[in-house]
């Protein structure tokens, strides 16, 4: 999962990128209206959390922007404005759901999973092929009766792997959807980091699940008996 947060507190901007990372998402940070419409425009999001008061471009216009061009991502209205009207305006305009500041880690993060729970982009039933399965709502892997060990980074790409099992992951795929905006495509980091969540996965086991499909990207299949 990708989120774009644009608020232009670096304190809290940090704060809520650092706990979204911890919960295995992958986060951009824009510090400013005209960085995060850009970014909103150029990148697939499943989330975007938007401050309100924004320098260059308010998130209420960033917002409307958006919406009259069609961009359909959730958005989360961060803003320390509690007035009725000022939350009547935010969800006019085209918000999922408001938030007012200062806020507990913990609420945010319950809206951002009702949120992308309600997009459809997060199933309550595990992903699962052959004896691997990955539990989303728990954050958790196993193959077999073996919990696997994860870096967020690894869990991010066996998460994107196991709901496109039978489909070519490609590596633009996994860059757009688990390496930040800033991620140089032309590195190894991809080869890898998916090398090693191979090993974790596959490695003691007779059945391979992860595969190579040369010049195309990565899939996860059970092969056919030959």
């Amino acid at each position: 999962m990708r989120i774009l947060v644009v608020e232009d507190d670096e304190r809290i901007s940090s704060f809520v990128r650092r706990g979204l990372r911890e919960e295995r998402y992958t986060v951009d940070v824009a510090p400013d209206g005209e960085r995060g419409l850009f970014l909103a425009q150029t990148n697939d999001y499943d989330l975007i959390l938007l401050d309100v008061l924004l320098p260059k471009r308010d998130g209420i216009d960033v917002l409307r922007t958006l919406r009259a061009e069609k961009v359909s991502t959730p958005v989360l209205l961060l803003t320390a404005k509690r007035k009725t009207d000022d939350k009547v305006k935010g969800l006019n305009a085209g918000a999922d759901d408001y938030l007012p500041k200062p806020f507990e880690f913990d609420e945010l993060l319950a809206r951002v999973r009702a949120l992308l729970r309600r997009r459809g982009d997060v199933a309550a039933s595990a992903l699962r092929v052959a004896d691997l399965e990955l539990d989303p709502l728990r954050h958790r892997a196993t193959r077999g009766t073996r919990e696997l060990s994860l870096t967020n980074r690894e869990y991010a790409i066996l998460e994107l792997l196991l709901r496109h099992h039978n489909q070519v992951v490609t590596r633009t795929m996994l860059a757009e959807h688990v390496w930040e905006h800033d991620f140089d495509t032309f590195s190894n980091v991809i080869n890898v980091s998916v090398a090693r969540l191979r090993e974790k996965v596959d490695d003691g086991f007779a059945l391979k699940l992860i595969h190579t499909i040369r010049g195309s990207g990565y899939m996860v299949r059970v092969p056919t008996a030959s």
